[in-house]
């Protein structure tokens, strides 16, 4: 669970100025929130998280707002080209709000049920007034033409497996299809897009510096909800038939459980720290990978928390009180510089958690598909090249750096061991131990896809400096 940031929230106190209607609250906080992520500087999940708290009590409502953001957001390449066949000016001409609002209608009629096409006209028709857009006769021409005209999805008179064809019918954008064509085919690339649009399961890690997966999966179910253990992390339940926020658990209020998903969880295992190690996380954000290391050593040793946000070491300080981790000790720099001399070689294993595209979370995070492009993959790749020749300097002889992103491109992980490993000589690539064998490729790496393993698509390589 993203913790929000004071951009976030005064985003969305920013739209309190005007209430909407009790009726129509999911659909207006949905479109205030997509009008928010136009502007690119934050999270879906992190600003749903705050609206959710702050301003939708009804369990209904928090469905149908969760819904209508997440569906929006990966099928707003569908949604987007559909618009276009019907719309006598060009997409970009419109406003946030306008565009957001068709969006949200067509979203509803192909891919939600029972709401009858009047019903979504007349809540657009209204939202378009409430923002001001001034455009209530457009929205209502248009949602009218295409319900008019379809009542199932149109697909594109292309190839089935062309780059145009299924990034459009899959809501993903044209350049990186065509990456994963190259990649993966026609027939996988598919499936990870299909991957991509499912709902993801809702996954936590079970905290052991509080409680066991059993006793917590026991009072989970006490509380109506179900909850299974995930197939690869021993310390994963995947839950299901949420009748509360997990915010609202007693498991959750008595740090027993941090929302995290599968694949993320299993970056730990693949550092593998003991107990009493002095362990670097030099990217460390937050503190999830950084509290579940914590855990693994049983809270004792020592865990130095690199990150440069004051927002997001506060965000890890208020995590790991809540959890019960003492050993960790939050240090705010800059990790693409030189951390100083006491840093050289003074750590048993390094964490490189690497900023990257998080095209292996688009499931998740499906805003993300729509911010990306090859100048962004520039500008990553560097960075994580240097964030990885920064921790080999920082770790023992003999001692281990995991370089994990959660990304499937091979430019992002890899090519940038690779790159690293013709440059230093003294690291060798060892596979994870102790994970299913499903997880490794015949290179020693660590990989998860959406389509393959139902979890975020991540990377991890185990490097291991000679003595």
């Amino acid at each position: 669970m993203v913790s929000p940031s004071p951009r976030d929230g005064a985003l969305v106190s920013n739209a309190m100025a005007h209430r909407p209607t009790a009726a129509n609250a999911a659909r207006y906080w949905a479109v205030h929130i997509l009008n928010c992520l136009e502007k690119g500087r934050s999270f879906a999940e992190s600003l749903l998280d705050r609206c959710l708290r702050k301003n939708i009590p009804d369990p209904r409502d928090r469905r149908l707002l969760t819904e209508l953001v997440y569906g929006t957001l990966r099928m707003r390449g569908y949604c987007d080209w559909l618009i276009g066949r019907y719309l006598k000016r060009p997409l970009a001409s419109l406003n946030p709000p306008v565009l957001n609002i068709l969006r949200t209608g067509l979203y509803q009629h192909f891919h939600m049920d029972r709401i009858p096409p009047f019903a979504i006209v007349h809540e657009a028709v209204k939202l378009t007034r409430e923002f001001r857009g001034g455009s209530e006769d457009l929205v209502n021409a248009v949602l009218r033409r295409v319900f008019r005209c379809h009542s199932e999805p149109p697909l594109p008179r292309l190839e089935r497996e062309s780059p145009l064809y299924l990034s459009i019918v899959h809501s993903h954008p044209l350049w990186l299809v065509e990456k994963w064509l190259d990649l993966f085919g026609p027939q996988e690339t598919e499936a990870l897009c299909r991957a991509d649009n499912a709902v993801p399961p809702v996954v936590v890690r079970v905290n052991t510096l509080r409680a066991d997966r059993e006793s917590v999966r026991e009072g989970l179910t006490a509380e109506g909800m179900r909850a299974e253990e995930t197939p690869y992390s021993p310390d994963g339940l995947i839950v299901k038939d949420a009748r509360q926020p997990l915010w609202e658990t007693a498991a959750y209020k008595r740090g027993e459980i941090q929302v995290q998903d599968e694949a993320s969880q299993l970056v730990s295992y693949c550092l593998a720290p003991r107990r009493g190690e002095v362990i670097l996380d030099l990217c460390a954000g937050v503190g999830g990978k950084t509290s579940h290391m914590a855990a693994l050593m049983g809270n004792e040793g020592r865990i130095v928390a690199v990150d440069a946000s004051v927002g997001r070491l506060q965000a890890q300080r208020r995590l790991l009180e809540r959890l019960g981790v003492r050993i960790v000790t939050p240090l705010r720099a800059d990790a693409t510089q030189d951390l100083g001399p006491e840093f050289l070689a003074a750590f048993d294993r390094v964490l490189v958690d690497a900023p990257c595209s998080g095209l292996g979370t688009l499931r998740r995070a499906p805003e993300i598909r729509w911010r990306r492009d090859t100048s962004r993959l520039d500008k990553m790749t560097s960075l994580q090249r240097l964030l990885l020749r920064r921790a080999a300097a920082y770790v023992r002889p003999g001692g281990v750096v995991v370089y994990a992103t959660c990304s499937v491109l091979p430019e992002e992980n890899e090519e940038i061991v690779g790159d690293f490993l013709d440059e230093n000589g003294g690291f060798e690539v060892a596979g994870p131990e102790g994970l299913d064998p499903s997880l490794t490729d015949g290179d020693g790496f660590f990989r998860t896809y959406p389509h393959r393993h139902d979890t975020d698509g991540f990377f991890g390589a185990v490097l291991i400096r000679r003595s």
